[in-house]
């Protein structure tokens, strides 16, 4: 059986993308910025919101000393104004940085998930806010745990999230990391844990796969895209790194909607496959689509907001319908 790499992916025909991608780069940031990507994007308060990740350093020797997260808003979801200073910053003797945000809004508030570089581990974070100005830290999860995305409405009176927990320790497939779903009563304690997708499942991924942008709610079902991953040893230097040998692509999946624990389907073909040389090459890590923002409009056109190659934030269209097409072939 070929591996995930011995295939030449490509992505859907049902996807565009933004013929002036990139949406966002370091030159629209007005403060510190090398890198701003792996964006969360959702509607609130009439206006389209996003919180990207922005790395800052030393652009002359390419070396990136920390990460906060920005924040810009737009009247159209494709144009955007950077604000004057980053929004969320963390820091303490544990914490060494938060990164790669995801929006859901959930009653009328606004909820950011974030994962969190600290010293003890990756850990996943939830905090609330209703202005972008004030947050409150609700949770932070145990290490290892990263890419929590909520859903954006309580299901039997619970909240539900996703998750990719990756402790490897006794693991008989190590590295091969899947997708998790769990509930809570108050986004405060998590429990109820429960496997939802397989890597292993996943025909165009030979390492890991995990959560991206929060579920849509549609008429088939929950739809979500995910990131997967592939190895190539061959692949060498792909960025700044001295080997950086994997490709993120994404996919889609659709979840019941009285039950997202049962998956009704998931493409057996990639979604995007990083192909345009912003996705390519140039970048911090070349070969890289990293979903973390989905918006669908009242039209069924599906806004789906990507980071590309670690560097920049790029922007895709879709057909709702045609996004659960994917998840429901052969069924």
């Amino acid at each position: 059986m070929k591996s995930a790499h011995d295939k030449q992916w490509v992505s859907s025909p049902i996807i565009s993308r933004y013929d002036q991608n990139p949406i966002l780069t370091a030159e629209s940031v007005p403060f510190p910025s090398l890198l701003t990507f792996n964006a969360g994007v959702t509607k609130y308060l009439g206006k389209y919101v996003m919180v990207f990740r922005n790395d800052y350093g030393d652009a002359d020797h390419k070396n990136i000393e920390g990460t906060n997260l920005g924040l810009a808003f737009s009247d159209d979801g494709i144009q955007w104004v950077v604000q004057s200073k980053p929004c969320l910053e963390l820091s303490d003797h544990d914490i060494l940085w938060i990164n790669d945000p995801r929006l859901t809004v959930i009653d009328s508030r606004c909820y950011i998930t974030f994962a969190i570089i600290a010293r003890s581990g990756v850990r996943g974070g939830i905090a609330v806010t209703d202005d972008f100005e004030n947050f409150e830290i609700l949770y932070t999860s145990l290490p290892d745990n990263r890419n929590l995305v909520l859903f954006p409405e309580k299901i039997v009176d619970r909240f539900l999230r996703l998750e990719r927990p990756f402790a490897n320790y006794l693991r008989t497939d190590p590295g091969r990391f899947d997708i998790w779903i769990s509930a809570s009563p108050d986004i405060k304690h998590w429990g109820n844990h429960q496997l939802l997708l397989k890597a292993t499942d996943i025909p165009f991924c030979n390492d890991k796969i995990g959560p991206g942008a929060p579920p849509v709610k549609t008429t088939k079902g929950w739809l979500q895209i995910f990131h997967s991953v592939d190895v190539d040893p061959e692949r060498g230097k792909n960025g700044w790194e001295d080997v950086w040998n994997k490709r993120y692509m994404a996919g889609v999946c659709l979840m019941e909607l009285d039950n997202p624990v049962k998956l009704r389907g998931f493409s057996k073909k990639p979604l995007l496959v990083p192909e345009e040389p912003y996705e390519t090459s140039g970048g911090f890590r070349n070969n890289v689509i990293f979903p973390g923002g989905i918006i669908l409009e009242e039209t069924g056109e599906v806004k789906i907001y990507y980071g590309a190659a670690d560097t920049v934030e790029c922007l895709a269209f879709a057909d709702v319908d045609h996004l659960a097409g994917l998840c429901l072939e052969g069924k």
